[in-house]
């Protein structure tokens, strides 16, 4: 990456980002695309993400340049990997901390051995209902949008696979996981089912993006050492 120049950009690159907690996927692309066009004064060149991740989570976003953008919805397709925690005992409408805890409930019920057999019944095929709290469109407007103005909309469900989750850490009321899933899995909805599968409440307290098929965010850099390599480039 250090010694690309502006034709390589045109002609596609593919740059692997951690994404840092509250940047949203689309400021990531505006950072790398005005880095780009500023660095090499590029009046337009594409740039794109394949699969956003919300601002309060963190990991792997792939960022696809120039002619590589034709690529976007293959690396879109492929599986995904995340790591996380999920908190029991207690609700939010977003499913996560955007919001505040609606409800409250007890767990003095739940036992380590009965949370690793709630992960093993969300193996597979299943039809997931999207959170409310999401960038899905719904009559041309964001479901998000919606939900802040306080509008209940039905939302559809869509078929999801969970290809492995594991539960790693159990330290009540805190869950840490590992799961592999498939494109349009919402963590958040997989947290508020859980909560409901143990009869009691859960969101999702933290999220970071590891794979996406074999690339991994330990490959990945930051865009604050995007923004040096490419400078560096130019010297």
């Amino acid at each position: 990456m250090n010694n690309l120049n502006a034709e390589d950009y045109k002609e596609g690159q593919l740059i692997l980002i951690d994404k840092p907690l509250q940047w949203t996927s689309f400021q990531v692309v505006n950072k790398l695309r005005w880095l780009i066009s500023r660095t090499f004064n590029i009046k337009k060149i594409k740039v794109g993400h394949a699969g956003t991740l919300d601002p309060l989570a963190t990991g792997l976003l792939i960022i696809c340049t120039g002619k590589m953008t034709k690529k976007i919805d293959e690396f879109q397709g492929m599986p995904k990997e995340y790591t996380g925690t999920f908190t029991l005992g207690a609700t939010t409408p977003s499913f996560d901390l955007e919001t505040e805890i609606d409800q409250k409930f007890s767990i003095s019920h739940i036992t380590e051995a009965s949370i690793k057999d709630a992960a093993f019944k969300f193996l597979g095929e299943q039809d997931q209902i999207p959170p409310m709290y999401s960038a899905i469109k719904k009559d041309g407007n964001r479901l998000y949008e919606l939900a802040r103005k306080g509008e209940k909309i039905e939302v559809q469900s869509r078929k999801i696979t969970v290809y492995d989750f594991e539960i790693t850490e159990v330290d009540l009321p805190q869950v840490v996981f590992r799961i592999k899933c498939s494109k349009g899995t919402y963590i958040r909805s997989i947290a508020d089912d859980f909560g409901k599968y143990l009869e009691t409440g859960a969101y999702l307290s933290s999220l970071r993006r590891t794979m996406i098929g074999d690339l991994s965010v330990e490959n990945a850099i930051n865009p604050h050492d995007f923004e040096k390599i490419i400078i560096k480039s130019t010297i």
